[in-house]
């Protein structure tokens, strides 16, 4: 599945796609891979769980937690639909307090 952020440039508005895989069941445990497209390069990882519905979930955490820890959001640049509506992403229990927009709405 794939969700398109933009990226507020000096120079116009640069595509930031976000692209999660299909989990795979391994020997002992599930892994879900996931991929941002940065500006600057494409960050990789991956949600680990015990089955695929918790390898997922904690892929799409990492995604949040990635996209809210970077300088790309700390910018203040960064959009999914609207600007500082946030991404549509959930994000761990720790980190919460960085949510804006919709996404603090729907994690409050």
């Amino acid at each position: 599945m794939r969700r398109g952020l933009t990226y507020r440039s000096d120079t116009g508005d640069l595509a930031v796609p976000v692209t999660v895989h299909a989990p795979l069941k391994g020997e002992h445990d599930w892994s879900c891979a996931y991929e941002i497209g940065w500006p600057d390069g494409t960050h990789r990882g991956h949600g680990y769980g015990i089955d695929a519905t918790q390898a997922m979930l904690l892929a799409l955490k990492a995604i949040g937690a990635d996209i809210y820890t970077s300088d790309f959001h700390r910018a203040g640049r960064l959009r999914w639909l609207e600007q500082g509506d946030g991404y549509g992403f959930p994000v761990p229990s720790a980190i919460r307090h960085l949510l804006i927009g919709g996404d603090a709405e729907a994690e409050g």
